[in-house]
Protein backbone atom coordinates (compact mmCIF):
# COMPACT_ATOMS: atom_id res chain seq x y z
CA UNK A 1 0.00 0.00 0.00
CA UNK A 2 1.19 3.78 -0.39
CA UNK A 3 0.39 7.12 0.19
CA UNK A 4 1.07 9.76 -2.14
CA UNK A 5 2.76 12.81 -0.20
CA UNK A 6 3.76 15.56 -2.79
CA UNK A 7 3.56 13.65 -5.88
CA UNK A 8 6.05 10.86 -3.99
CA UNK A 9 4.65 7.17 -3.45
CA UNK A 10 5.20 6.55 -0.02
CA UNK A 11 5.22 2.61 1.78
CA UNK A 12 2.49 2.46 4.14
CA UNK A 13 4.52 -0.38 6.43
CA UNK A 14 6.34 -0.15 9.52
CA UNK A 15 10.19 -0.53 10.34
CA UNK A 16 9.88 -4.40 10.70
CA UNK A 17 8.02 -4.96 7.85
CA UNK A 18 10.72 -2.72 5.67
CA UNK A 19 13.61 -4.97 6.91
CA UNK A 20 11.39 -7.96 6.04
CA UNK A 21 11.15 -6.55 1.97
CA UNK A 22 14.42 -5.69 1.99
CA UNK A 23 15.67 -9.36 3.42
CA UNK A 24 13.62 -10.57 0.52
CA UNK A 25 15.46 -8.02 -2.06
CA UNK A 26 18.76 -9.22 -1.17
CA UNK A 27 17.95 -12.79 -1.39
CA UNK A 28 16.52 -12.16 -5.13
CA UNK A 29 19.65 -10.60 -5.89
CA UNK A 30 18.12 -8.09 -8.30
CA UNK A 31 19.70 -4.67 -8.07
CA UNK A 32 17.08 -2.17 -5.73
CA UNK A 33 17.04 1.17 -4.49
CA UNK A 34 15.89 2.16 -0.93
CA UNK A 35 14.63 5.87 -0.87
CA UNK A 36 14.47 7.23 3.25
CA UNK A 37 11.81 10.39 2.30
CA UNK A 38 12.42 13.30 4.42
CA UNK A 39 10.18 16.57 4.38
CA UNK A 40 13.16 18.69 2.43
CA UNK A 41 13.60 16.11 0.33
CA UNK A 42 10.42 15.83 -1.08
CA UNK A 43 9.93 20.05 -0.77
CA UNK A 44 12.96 19.48 -2.89
CA UNK A 45 11.33 17.01 -5.02
CA UNK A 46 8.19 18.76 -5.27
CA UNK A 47 9.85 21.45 -7.52
CA UNK A 48 12.40 19.31 -9.22
CA UNK A 49 10.49 17.01 -11.74
CA UNK A 50 13.88 15.16 -12.18
CA UNK A 51 14.20 14.32 -8.79
CA UNK A 52 10.80 13.18 -7.89
CA UNK A 53 10.76 10.40 -10.91
CA UNK A 54 14.01 9.31 -9.78
CA UNK A 55 12.57 8.76 -5.55
CA UNK A 56 9.07 7.03 -7.61
CA UNK A 57 11.26 4.91 -9.49
CA UNK A 58 12.73 3.18 -6.57
CA UNK A 59 11.98 0.02 -5.43
CA UNK A 60 10.91 0.96 -1.81
CA UNK A 61 10.18 4.56 -0.55
CA UNK A 62 9.94 5.14 3.15
CA UNK A 63 8.42 7.73 5.38
CA UNK A 64 12.14 9.08 6.99
CA UNK A 65 10.85 11.85 9.72
CA UNK A 66 7.74 12.62 11.61
CA UNK A 67 6.68 15.23 8.98
CA UNK A 68 5.98 12.38 6.44
CA UNK A 69 4.15 10.73 9.07
CA UNK A 70 2.01 13.63 10.03
CA UNK A 71 1.31 14.38 6.24
CA UNK A 72 0.66 10.70 5.04
CA UNK A 73 -1.80 10.80 8.11
CA UNK A 74 -3.31 14.28 7.64
CA UNK A 75 -3.90 12.33 3.90
CA UNK A 76 -6.10 10.01 5.03
CA UNK A 77 -3.63 6.89 4.68
CA UNK A 78 -1.59 7.16 8.23
CA UNK A 79 1.64 4.91 7.72
CA UNK A 80 2.56 3.04 11.33
CA UNK A 81 5.82 4.83 11.59
CA UNK A 82 8.95 6.41 10.73
CA UNK A 83 11.09 4.43 8.99
CA UNK A 84 14.63 6.21 8.58
CA UNK A 85 17.64 5.55 7.22
CA UNK A 86 19.38 5.30 10.86
CA UNK A 87 16.98 3.12 12.06
CA UNK A 88 16.64 1.49 9.37
CA UNK A 89 20.65 0.13 9.28
CA UNK A 90 20.62 -0.89 12.40
CA UNK A 91 17.40 -2.96 12.03
CA UNK A 92 19.11 -4.85 9.59
CA UNK A 93 22.44 -5.20 11.03
CA UNK A 94 21.01 -8.57 13.04
CA UNK A 95 20.07 -9.98 10.22
CA UNK A 96 22.65 -9.42 8.21
CA UNK A 97 25.28 -11.30 10.77
CA UNK A 98 22.97 -13.81 10.98
CA UNK A 99 23.50 -14.82 7.10
CA UNK A 100 26.57 -13.02 6.96
CA UNK A 101 26.08 -10.40 4.38
CA UNK A 102 29.11 -7.88 2.83
CA UNK A 103 28.45 -4.69 3.37
CA UNK A 104 29.72 -1.47 2.39
CA UNK A 105 29.52 1.93 4.04
CA UNK A 106 30.27 4.91 1.50
CA UNK A 107 30.44 8.05 2.75
CA UNK A 108 31.23 10.33 5.12
CA UNK A 109 34.23 12.47 5.84
CA UNK A 110 37.97 10.37 5.57
CA UNK A 111 38.06 7.67 8.26
CA UNK A 112 34.27 7.87 9.41
CA UNK A 113 33.07 5.23 7.45
CA UNK A 114 35.74 2.68 8.63
CA UNK A 115 34.99 3.71 12.45
CA UNK A 116 31.26 3.18 12.26
CA UNK A 117 32.48 -0.14 10.83
CA UNK A 118 34.65 -1.14 13.47
CA UNK A 119 32.27 -0.03 15.70
CA UNK A 120 29.41 -2.70 13.83
CA UNK A 121 31.97 -5.21 13.01
CA UNK A 122 32.48 -5.68 17.17
CA UNK A 123 28.82 -6.14 17.51
CA UNK A 124 27.78 -8.40 14.63
CA UNK A 125 31.14 -10.60 14.09
CA UNK A 126 29.27 -12.55 11.25
CA UNK A 127 29.06 -9.11 8.99
CA UNK A 128 31.70 -8.98 6.17
CA UNK A 129 32.32 -5.48 6.07
CA UNK A 130 34.14 -2.62 3.82
CA UNK A 131 33.82 0.74 3.04
CA UNK A 132 35.11 4.17 1.46
CA UNK A 133 34.86 7.88 2.34
CA UNK A 134 32.54 10.06 0.89
CA UNK A 135 35.44 12.75 -0.65
CA UNK A 136 35.74 11.31 -3.87
CA UNK A 137 36.05 13.13 -7.17
CA UNK A 138 34.38 12.33 -10.54
CA UNK A 139 36.12 11.16 -12.91
CA UNK A 140 39.49 8.46 -11.90
CA UNK A 141 38.70 8.32 -8.31
CA UNK A 142 35.16 8.27 -8.33
CA UNK A 143 35.76 4.89 -11.16
CA UNK A 144 38.23 3.64 -8.88
CA UNK A 145 35.47 3.59 -5.75
CA UNK A 146 33.38 1.68 -8.09
CA UNK A 147 35.57 -0.80 -8.92
CA UNK A 148 36.40 -1.24 -5.26
CA UNK A 149 32.65 -1.92 -4.67
CA UNK A 150 32.42 -4.40 -7.83
CA UNK A 151 35.22 -6.42 -6.68
CA UNK A 152 33.98 -6.49 -2.73
CA UNK A 153 30.13 -7.73 -4.43
CA UNK A 154 28.37 -6.66 -1.43
CA UNK A 155 24.86 -7.46 -0.22
CA UNK A 156 24.18 -4.03 0.69
CA UNK A 157 25.31 -0.87 -0.27
CA UNK A 158 24.77 1.68 2.48
CA UNK A 159 25.66 5.15 0.73
CA UNK A 160 25.86 8.51 3.10
CA UNK A 161 26.50 11.15 0.75
CA UNK A 162 23.74 13.50 1.54
CA UNK A 163 20.09 13.82 -0.01
CA UNK A 164 19.66 14.14 -3.18
CA UNK A 165 23.09 13.59 -3.63
CA UNK A 166 23.23 10.21 -2.83
CA UNK A 167 19.91 9.45 -4.77
CA UNK A 168 22.01 10.48 -7.77
CA UNK A 169 24.37 8.93 -7.26
CA UNK A 170 22.51 4.97 -6.22
CA UNK A 171 20.37 5.77 -9.19
CA UNK A 172 23.23 6.39 -11.77
CA UNK A 173 25.43 3.33 -10.51
CA UNK A 174 23.02 0.68 -8.80
CA UNK A 175 22.75 -1.28 -12.25
CA UNK A 176 26.12 -1.17 -12.84
CA UNK A 177 26.86 -2.42 -9.83
CA UNK A 178 24.60 -5.30 -9.36
CA UNK A 179 24.54 -4.37 -5.71
CA UNK A 180 21.46 -6.42 -4.62
CA UNK A 181 20.03 -3.43 -2.33
CA UNK A 182 21.26 0.36 -2.29
CA UNK A 183 20.18 2.37 0.48
CA UNK A 184 20.74 6.43 0.97
CA UNK A 185 21.20 6.92 4.73
CA UNK A 186 22.49 10.69 5.21
CA UNK A 187 24.66 10.96 8.41
CA UNK A 188 24.54 7.72 9.90
CA UNK A 189 28.34 6.84 9.78
CA UNK A 190 28.52 10.02 12.38
CA UNK A 191 26.14 8.26 14.27
CA UNK A 192 27.62 4.52 13.96
CA UNK A 193 31.14 5.88 14.63
CA UNK A 194 30.25 7.50 18.08
CA UNK A 195 31.20 11.05 16.45
CA UNK A 196 27.23 12.14 16.47
CA UNK A 197 25.16 11.11 19.23
CA UNK A 198 21.29 10.41 18.41
CA UNK A 199 18.81 12.26 20.89
CA UNK A 200 17.94 9.86 24.02
CA UNK A 201 15.23 7.41 23.72
CA UNK A 202 12.93 9.51 25.32
CA UNK A 203 13.02 12.16 22.87
CA UNK A 204 12.63 10.03 19.94
CA UNK A 205 9.66 8.83 21.57
CA UNK A 206 8.02 12.60 21.81
CA UNK A 207 8.95 12.98 18.32
CA UNK A 208 10.94 15.28 19.33
CA UNK A 209 14.60 14.15 17.48
CA UNK A 210 14.46 16.78 14.63
CA UNK A 211 14.23 19.37 17.63
CA UNK A 212 17.17 17.89 19.31
CA UNK A 213 18.76 17.56 16.33
CA UNK A 214 18.65 21.66 15.92
CA UNK A 215 20.06 22.51 19.31
CA UNK A 216 23.00 20.28 19.07
CA UNK A 217 23.79 21.76 15.28
CA UNK A 218 22.15 25.08 15.03
CA UNK A 219 23.66 25.11 11.28
CA UNK A 220 20.55 23.09 10.40
CA UNK A 221 18.03 25.77 10.86
CA UNK A 222 18.58 26.63 6.72
CA UNK A 223 17.25 23.43 6.18
CA UNK A 224 14.70 23.72 8.63
CA UNK A 225 12.85 26.24 6.76
CA UNK A 226 11.77 23.81 4.41
CA UNK A 227 9.64 22.49 7.18
CA UNK A 228 6.72 25.16 7.01
CA UNK A 229 6.96 25.10 3.40
CA UNK A 230 6.76 21.34 3.42
CA UNK A 231 3.52 21.78 5.45
CA UNK A 232 2.05 24.93 3.46
CA UNK A 233 2.34 22.03 0.34
CA UNK A 234 0.66 19.81 2.31
CA UNK A 235 -2.53 21.71 3.17
CA UNK A 236 -2.41 22.68 -0.68
CA UNK A 237 -2.62 18.96 -1.39
CA UNK A 238 -5.16 18.10 0.94
CA UNK A 239 -7.44 20.71 -0.88
CA UNK A 240 -6.95 20.05 -4.48
CA UNK A 241 -5.40 16.52 -4.30
CA UNK A 242 -3.50 16.78 -7.25
CA UNK A 243 0.34 17.45 -6.01
CA UNK A 244 1.91 15.72 -9.02
CA UNK A 245 0.42 18.58 -11.40
CA UNK A 246 2.50 21.46 -9.47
Amino acid sequence: MLVDVLGVDIAVLSLAEAVSMIEEFVAQGVPRRVVTANPELLYRACRDIELRELINSADLVTADGEGIVWAAGFLGTPVPQRVTGIDLLQSLLPKADLLRWRIFFLGAAPGVAAEALAQVSREYPGIIPASHHGFFRPGEEEEEVLEGIRRFRPHLLLVGLGAPRQERWIFAHCRELGVPVSIGVGGSFDVLSGRVKRAPLWVRRLRLEWLARLLRQPSRWKRQTALPKFAAKILQQKFTQNPRKN
